[in-house]
């Protein structure tokens, strides 16, 4: 089995939370109470950078994929926890992916 192949459903978990949480932090923005927004906006920023450089990781097999799930599922948690107290379909949507981006890291740092 290639290591991509083994990464595969945790790079694309990654992959979507990236997407959703850009999303996200874009749709936050044309809210007419963005400052209420405000740490959703920069946990979906933080989230999606860690999202992108984790399956990055994955992709090249790196030596620090564990760490990097660890961290990457934690930012995911938090993320989706501040998404889901928001009503937006937007938020919604990501708090779901971070969920299931969560639980794939998880997975690869056991």
């Amino acid at each position: 089995m290639s290591h991509t192949d083994k990464y595969k459903d945790c790079i694309k978990a990654c992959l979507d939370c990236f997407a959703e949480c850009n999303h996200c932090a874009s749709a936050c923005l044309s809210e007419d109470d963005v400052k209420m927004m405000a740490k959703c906006i920069a946990l979906d920023m933080d989230c999606a950078d860690i999202c992108a450089t984790t399956a990055a990781a994955m992709a090249r097999d790196s030596e620090h994929v564990a760490h990097l799930c660890r961290v990457c599922a934690e930012i995911c948690e938090a993320c989706g926890a501040e998404c889901e107290k928001h009503e937006a379909d937007h938020c919604q949507k990501c708090a779901e992916a971070c969920k299931r981006c969560a639980q794939e890291c998880r997975k690869m740092a056991a």
